[in-house]
């Protein structure tokens, strides 16, 4: 992946690896799980809508990194205490994938440790200050006092302390919206183009009344296709032999009584 801070994580994932992202209502205290179907080899990634836009983008790289470590379990692993080796190896995993070591040091270059720079590699790497000060320390941009003290910020003090409290407004609105798997809702839009899926089965998917669903598809020229019977003409039928003497089963002859 480079240096460069990643875009939008649920296409990325999707597009990349075929696994199917969700973003999905669930409890104040689910993140995010993935899910595996040993029969049929499928992937499933789901992860929570929430206001916080950088804890959703950590979390979907988390389970990331289940998929690609193939860490399958019956049981959930993150209540476990102490935290399992899994666990503590997907964090890692999603640390160094959302902002590389080497990346933390370009953008940091030669400036001093201050705040300012620390809201510039959370707003560049969209992650949170925890996790931009545990890799500016990784990089040898920060001692470990200055790491321990930048972690217990947040970010929407820094995006309010340093000018982009309206692009963190606009992550917020996105990782609190809902998103149905794309590779899953492109093949039921193929079936309602072809009349056998309903527009209510497409409002399910993505949380959202019928109505709204077939307005905004018929106002991109998506709509069902007519179904057309198409009728035999009886001249085309074959011809078909059929000897009425054994109408009555027993070759036309009455029972003797």
């Amino acid at each position: 992946m480079g240096t460069q801070p990643l875009g939008d994580l649920v296409a990325l994932i999707e597009q990349t690896t075929g696994i199917d992202v969700a973003v999905l209502d669930v409890g104040p205290d689910e993140h995010g799980l993935t899910m595996r179907d040993p029969v049929r080899g499928a992937v499933f990634i789901a992860v929570a809508r929430t206001e916080n836009p950088m804890r959703q983008r950590s979390t979907l790289a988390h389970e990331l990194a289940h998929v690609l470590f193939e860490d399958w379990a019956d049981e959930q692993l993150t209540d476990c205490v102490p935290r399992r080796y899994e666990e503590i190896r997907a964090d890692a995993f999603a640390r160094h994938l959302l902002v590389p070591v080497e990346g933390v040091r370009e953008v940091v270059g030669d400036a001093p440790a201050t705040p300012l720079v620390l809201s510039k590699v959370v707003q560049w790497f969209q992650v949170s200050p925890a996790v931009a000060a545990i890799a500016m320390h990784r990089a040898g941009c920060v001692d470990a006092g200055t790491k321990e003290q930048w972690r217990t910020i947040s970010t929407p003090k820094l995006a309010a302390r340093f000018g982009w409290t309206d692009q963190y407004k606009a992550l917020q609105e996105q990782s609190d919206t809902r998103r149905a798997p794309q590779k899953l809702l492109a093949r039921a839009i193929d079936g309602y183009v072809e009349n056998v899926v309903s527009a209510q089965a497409l409002a399910t998917l993505r949380g959202m009344d019928a109505a709204s669903v077939i307005s905004e598809l018929t106002g991109q020229g998506i709509e069902p296709q007519a179904r057309t019977v198409v009728w035999e003409d009886l001249g085309d039928l074959p011809d078909v032999e059929f000897d009425d003497g054994d109408a009555d089963g027993d070759g036309g002859k009455g029972s003797a009584g």
